[in-house]
């Protein structure tokens, strides 16, 4: 079935398994099932449409809506909902089911869904379990961390994103049992590693690539089990050593421009076409241990998956943005943050923790089940718009508020922008789908404009090279070089920075973080001919790009 996206009236594509999906995942209610109709917007409307309903990296400072208490929290001042700081949330001083209400077929589903936003309290952030780390969000089991999103049992890490089992690391994305690490992406298991991108197992070296079992080495690509090579070039243990001295302290230009020159090399060498491993019928890139999964990133240990996004153990599941966990996810469908063994899950914003037949509901959580358009509830069954139904009334008014959405053209697609609460630069919406303020708010968004306060001049001169740096540089207010944005350096980032021999960044962690990201492939596949062999390949690098892209079996041959 060819359709056109009613957004960016693009044509896409919908195939007999996606309608045969949508019907094992339609609700049942009375035997019968309320079929949910083909989507209408394309894929990646789709995914920008529940990208804005996550904010990771903006945090506030705020006053709980019940204890007036000092909090961090994604969601502004302004915002037009409570907001309770996360102990006061959980816990059983107030409750979700008293701002129940009956539902009104005068009015449109999403009108009352959003009256009961306004007045149901969110959640300050995710964070559960964390010690010592007050500024992280989407994060659990952290020790002693600073500004860290989307992070679990992390100790010692700062300004990093999808960040786990790590220790003593900084400025990462996609990173998982490092220690040590400072600005490197997608790596597994490394230590003290540089400036790095897709490596595993690896140590003690700067600018790899594409790099597995190496140490002392520098300015390397696609290397495997390695020791003092420089530049691909292998080296005695001396001459290395010798090479390499030169670059143990550098000021923030050389260090720079030495990553420059490392990132121009790098294009020198074939790239692998796809980024994973032990897979079976897969598309997509950073894909691992998964089977018969297509458009999928950044998903592990999955299978019968579609345009599945940072998330793992998601079984049957399509449109699905971030979570999974180790219980996983089973038939659930345009979610964003589903996991941690839900089930029957549509339409529908963080619901975790045994849920299953959820639908149109938020932050519902702890084996609710049967739920519809409610906000906020734990081990609740039956409720609809958070009022309490038996089984036999619930099963019988479902059906007429379907109905109901359907002459409104509601039912089968998830919360519209109009009900985000977010503006469309707070979320990771902008870093897939950059927009300027312009377009964002021709397009129907919402748009926060920074605080002039936190753009400051900087009149501290900041030394070149670390051992130049005084103490007193953690009072200073520095300026980012890029977006001119106030930033600080704290105590504990100017230890690593010495113990390292590393300069002060001239930019803040947000552009630092946006020059990461840019350096992954974006979440699109072309079609495109392995550079050697001349075979069809599915790819994230776009044809015009000046990678040299190889099929798997070239890219072996040409791995050292």
């Amino acid at each position: 079935m060819e359709k056109i996206c009613t957004q960016c009236q693009s044509g896409f594509e919908v195939t007999q398994e996606d309608l045969d999906f949508l019907g094992k995942v339609s609700p049942i209610f009375n035997e019968k099932k309320y079929n949910i109709p083909a989507p209408t917007l394309c894929v990646d409307c789709r995914h920008q449409r529940r990208q804005i309903w996550r904010n990771e990296r903006v945090l506030y400072k705020r006053k709980c809506s019940a204890t007036g208490k000092p909090i961090i929290s994604v969601y502004s001042e302004d915002k037009p909902f409570p907001v309770y700081e996360n102990e006061y949330w959980y816990s059983d001083k107030w409750d979700p089911m008293s701002y129940g209400r009956d539902f009104d077929f005068s009015k449109t589903f999403l009108e009352q869904f959003k009256e009961l936003m306004h007045a149901v309290p969110q959640l300050s952030r995710s964070a559960v379990s964390n010690d010592n780390s007050d500024y992280v969000n989407q994060a659990g089991w952290c020790r002693n961390c600073y500004l860290i999103f989307e992070a679990d049992h992390d100790e010692n890490c700062l300004y990093s994103s999808y960040i786990y089992d790590s220790k003593f690391c900084m400025d990462m994305t996609m990173a998982s049992k490092c220690q040590l690490c400072y600005e490197s992406i997608d790596c597994e298991n490394c230590y003290n590693l540089k400036f790095s991108q897709n490596c595993k197992n690896s140590s003690d070296s700067w600018f790899l690539k594409n790099c597995i079992g190496c140490k002392n080495c520098y300015g390397c690509v696609n290397l495997r089990n390695k020791e003092y090579f420089f530049l691909n070039e292998k080296l005695d243990k001396e001459s290395y050593e010798k090479k390499t001295e030169a670059f143990k302290k550098m000021s923030v230009k050389s260090l720079k421009k030495a990553h420059e020159s490392f990132l121009t090399i790098a294009k020198k060498y074939p790239q692998k076409y796809f980024e994973g491993h032990q897979n079976e019928d897969v598309s997509g890139n950073y894909i691992s241990n998964c089977k018969n999964c297509s458009d999928c990133y950044d998903i592990n240990n999955s299978w019968d998956c579609k345009h599945v996004t940072n998330s793992r153990f998601m079984k049957n599941c399509q449109d699905i943005t971030v979570f999974g966990s180790l219980e996983g996810a089973e038939l659930c469908y345009e979610c964003h943050e589903t996991g941690a063994g839900t089930k029957t899950v549509i339409f529908s914003d963080q619901i975790w923790t045994g849920c299953y037949n959820i639908s149109y509901s938020k932050l519902c959580m702890k084996n609710s089940h049967d739920l519809f358009g409610c906000i906020g509830l734990k081990h609740k069954s039956y409720c609809i718009l958070n009022k309490q139904y038996s089984e036999k009334e619930y099963n019988e008014l479902v059906p007429k508020i379907i109905a109901h959405m359907e002459k409104d053209q509601e039912f089968g697609e998830f919360f519209p922008k109009e009900l985000a609460p977010y503006s469309y630069n707070e979320t990771v919406a902008q870093d897939y789908y950059p927009l300027s303020k312009e377009d964002a708010i021709n397009k129907g968004y919402t748009w926060r404009d920074p605080d002039k306060r936190d753009y400051l001049p900087q009149t501290y001169v900041v030394p070149e090279y670390i051992d130049e740096i005084k103490p007193d540089i953690t009072a200073q207010i520095l300026a980012c070089e890029t977006c001119k944005k106030n930033y600080k350096i704290t105590e504990e980032e100017l230890n690593f920075y010495k113990k390292q021999l590393l300069p002060i960044p001239n930019d803040c962690h947000d552009c630092r973080h946006k020059n990461r990201f840019n350096l992954r492939t974006q979440r699109h596949l072309y079609k495109r001919n392995c550079q050697k062999c001349n075979i069809e390949i599915q790819t994230t690098f776009k044809e015009d790009s000046d990678a040299i892209v190889y099929c798997e079996k070239c890219y072996s041959e040409v791995t050292e």
